[in-house]
């Protein structure tokens, strides 16, 4: 990332001057009147320029082969623990198993295409209407089979209870 304020930056933005900063931060700027001779400033800002532009590149070239920590989170560099990764496991296992039942209770309570529909108008988010296309059925066939599988769901999870 280009600095605006790098010494590369600062002695680009005046050809006047050969520019740097010292390591104490002081900013520092030697002019013609520095030089015993117009070419002798000429070939050292010259110099300066390809200089500082090399150490600007070798930066860059350094920053795009780096990965710095300092934006990552805390949880993008912490080891899992056995105790997490353990629970993590239990806890997927429980959902599979919520998940089947679930599946299997969707099976007994809904017809095939109450099933169908459901899934196509909540899963796959299409519309009512693009269901209907797709199916080549009436619209209100559809509301009708979706309010009735909704009505039957809640029936279904109210007896889980």
């Amino acid at each position: 990332m280009f600095d605006p304020k790098s010494d590369y930056a600062l002695n680009k933005k005046d050809p006047d001057a050969i520019v740097y900063i010292d390591a104490a931060g002081t900013l520092t700027r030697l002019t013609l009147a520095d030089f015993s001779s117009p070419e002798e400033f000429q070939r050292w800002k010259t110099w300066s320029d390809e200089s500082y532009h090399q150490i600007e590149n070798a930066g860059i070239a350094f920053s795009k082969h780096t990965l710095s920590l300092h934006g990552l989170s805390e949880k993008a560099t912490a080891v899992q623990s056995p105790e997490d990764t353990l629970m993590k496991t239990l806890e997927q296992r429980e959902r599979e198993e919520m998940r089947r039942l679930l599946m299997e209770g969707l099976d007994n309570c809904l017809t095939r295409p109450q099933r169908r529909r459901l899934w196509l108008y909540c899963v796959d988010r299409l519309t009512v209407r693009q269901i209907a296309e797709a199916e080549n059925v009436k619209h209100q066939s559809i509301v009708e089979c979706l309010t009735a599988a909704k009505k039957k769901l809640k029936n279904f999870l109210k007896s889980g209870d």
